[in-house]
């Protein structure tokens, strides 16, 4: 019998003597990071529903209890009765039933409802039929990407059981080291902007946190291809943590499984779906430029069945010698600030990802109060000593008022967005602005992936800021709902009916003008003085959004079927409202640091171009007498 075995089996001696004698324990086994029971009597823990909780505070592991499938209801029995308990409010859509697990899913408008106070609801509906609930969203706004996701799941159900049994057994091995240390090794995104990708290993373990491209770098090898940067190699990693769904964080992460990786991926459940949306795009573009992608939809999907979600603040072992905490990083929909508690108290890792720490119309400030951090791995994308962000109700003013002059002077406003948070943010200033009659009321055009990106945003309101999911819970209140919003989904006949009609605003794919639907816009808007072109996101440098900011107004446009490239004398203004970043500018960075709690003992920062890692490197030293850096590409640092 393996170590894993016989623990499995001491624990299920010691659940046993803690239940009443008359509740049973079948069977107890591993799924990830949760410790699985399998009963008979699963009437009897819901109406016991402290038992769960007094063995997880006994254990000190998350537990999941199921019954087993002999004392289940039948499931026409069981629909009946699952209908009968929640109210007819909660908007139940499906009852998916899984016979093997005893689990039933159901999807509902309101799953607060289903749920009840303190789990009231879905201990009656485990005393009534025995099944176990699970609870899942009805997104308001239909969303492709998550009923995909959903679906895929579903259908990999067996394969993904035995994945996380896997990886289960793997978190609960017995420790093999009796050195102690903590190492972080650089693998990309310190001083630069791009290709984020960690190293965080211990004796018994080796962590990579994202794992993404480098913008703008086609041609350039990741680090993750160099021999020298995964050592062993990819199927040496014990677990990946991934901060947020931005490409410059996780588009290699597909990449990984190509190379052997057969373990656990580590986010929210939010990063999880709109790295989905966002790699397959990826992959989409690749082939659109005639550029021969790094892996295939194949892979993407294998990144979704390996994915463990967690939510916010829930502590999980993901190896023997650590446990991982997700905390709310407020940039994008789902980000996480990762903490890693390494050892029996031996040493505290955060990582911030990127971060926003001001509240935000879309999110709540990122998280900064932990139990305890010695490092701090800091983003310093806005870290130069001149990175200084106007106010955001400063730039809401400043886009009201170039909205207004176009629309006074019968033209129509471009702007080009980020799918993701950008244009739900600029979506909820507009909507606030007509509603209280400061600006008129026009259509606003979302061209590419913003619509089904702001899908995904509805499904998961409990990852929004507190007042925007209140508003979401009500679905004539749901902002994102609003009649002036609509998605084009017509292609050229459509955008050619929005150019030839009233006064509108146009939200479109891609932020920094290198590609997608933005092109056309340019070509069919960009030759009347009267239109205005306004950017509310960053332009990289070497981006056609960033050479227009500086002055260009000849732009290359593909000839239609010539192979030649034509150009557009671009006559429209150009207008740039800044302030609506997702990451926290100089003054924010050293808020997050001056505040956090405990201050970190050392600090690197990363993810910023050189002068502005230094600098805030610099600036955090002197302030705060800590030590910290502004590392190089394949630098390791050990800290024990």
């Amino acid at each position: 019998m393996s170590t894993v075995d016989q623990r499995l089996e001491e624990l299920k001696a010691e659940i046993t003597s803690e239940l009443p004698s008359h509740v049973s324990v079948t069977d107890v086994t591993y799924e990830g990071p949760e410790l699985v029971l399998y009963t008979r009597d699963p009437k009897e823990f819901a109406r016991k529903g402290d038992l769960v909780r007094q063995l997880a505070s006994k254990l000190r592991k998350r537990i999941t209890v199921r019954p087993d499938p002999d004392v289940l209801a039948p499931p026409s029995e069981a629909r009946d009765s699952i209908f009968e308990v929640i109210p007819d409010d909660a908007g139940v859509t499906d009852l998916d039933f899984h016979e093997d697990t005893g689990e039933v899913v159901i999807e509902a408008e309101k799953p607060g409802m289903v749920i009840g106070r303190r789990g009231s609801t879905l201990r009656e509906i485990t005393k009534e039929v025995g099944w176990t609930p699970e609870v899942v969203r009805t997104p308001p706004i239909e969303s492709s990407t998550v009923k995909n996701v959903r679906n895929f799941l579903k259908q990999e159900r067996d394969d993904r059981r035995d994945v996380l049994e896997r990886i289960g057994r793997q978190i609960h091995r017995e420790k093999m080291a009796d050195d102690e240390y903590v190492r972080i090794t650089t693998l990309g995104c310190c001083r630069e902007v791009g290709r984020a990708a960690f190293i965080l290993s211990t004796p018994e373990t080796r962590i990579l946190v994202d794992c993404g491209d480098k913008p703008g770098a086609e041609g350039e090898v990741p680090y993750l291809q160099m021999p020298e940067a995964l050592g062993s190699g990819a199927n040496s990693l014990d677990a990946v943590v991934l901060t947020h769904a931005h490409l410059d964080h996780s588009a290699f992460i597909p990449l990984l499984f190509k190379y052997g990786y057969d373990g656990p991926i580590y986010t929210t459940e939010p990063t999880r779906d709109l790295m989905g949306l966002l790699t397959l795009d990826y992959l989409d573009v690749a082939a659109k430029e005639g550029r021969t992608p790094p892996y295939d939809s194949e892979m993407v999907r294998e990144a979704i069945k390996h994915t463990v979600t967690l939510d916010y603040g829930d502590v999980t072992d993901i190896a023997p010698d650590v446990k991982l905490t997700l905390h709310n990083a407020g940039h994008i929909l789902g980000s996480a600030i990762c903490h890693f508690h390494i050892g029996e108290g031996l040493y505290n890792v955060a990582f911030s990802g990127d971060i926003h720490y001001e509240d935000t119309r879309l999110f709540n400030g990122a998280v900064n109060d932990f139990p305890r951090v010695e490092t701090l791995v800091l983003e310093s994308t806005y870290g130069d000593r001149n990175d200084y962000q106007t106010d955001q109700e400063d730039s809401e003013r400043k886009l009201k008022h170039v909205i207004q002059n176009t629309y006074d002077q019968g033209g129509k406003v471009v702007i080009p967005a980020f799918a993701v948070g950008r244009s739900q943010e600029i979506m909820l200033v507009l909507e606030e602005a007509m509603r209280e009659g400061d600006i008129p009321t026009m259509p606003v055009h979302l061209d590419g992936m913003i619509w089904e990106a702001t899908a995904i945003h509805t499904t998961y309101p409990e990852y929004l800021r507190d007042e925007l999911r209140d508003r979401i819970f009500h679905e004539d209140e749901n902002p994102f709902l609003a009649d002036q919003f609509n998605h084009v989904d017509g292609g050229d006949e459509e955008r050619q009916e929005i150019r030839d009609g009233d006064e509108c605003i146009i939200l479109s794919t891609s932020g920094m003008v290198t590609g997608g639907p933005i092109m056309s816009w340019l070509e069919l808007l960009g030759d009347d003085p009267d239109n205005t072109l306004t950017f509310v996101g960053y332009q990289a440098q070497g981006t056609l959004g960033r050479r227009i900011q500086n002055g260009w107004d000849e732009i290359p446009l593909e000839g239609s079927g010539t192979g030649r490239r034509d150009t557009l004398k671009l006559r429209m203004d150009v207008e740039t409202v800044d302030g609506f970043s997702g990451h926290a500018d100089r003054q924010g960075l050293e808020n997050f640091v001056r505040t956090m709690n405990p201050r970190p003992e050392k600090v690197l920062c990363v993810h910023g171009d050189e002068s502005s890692a230094q600098d805030l490197s610099s600036a955090l030293y002197h302030e705060y007498n800590m030590r910290t850096f502004a590392p190089k590409n394949l630098e390791t640092f050990r800290f024990v």
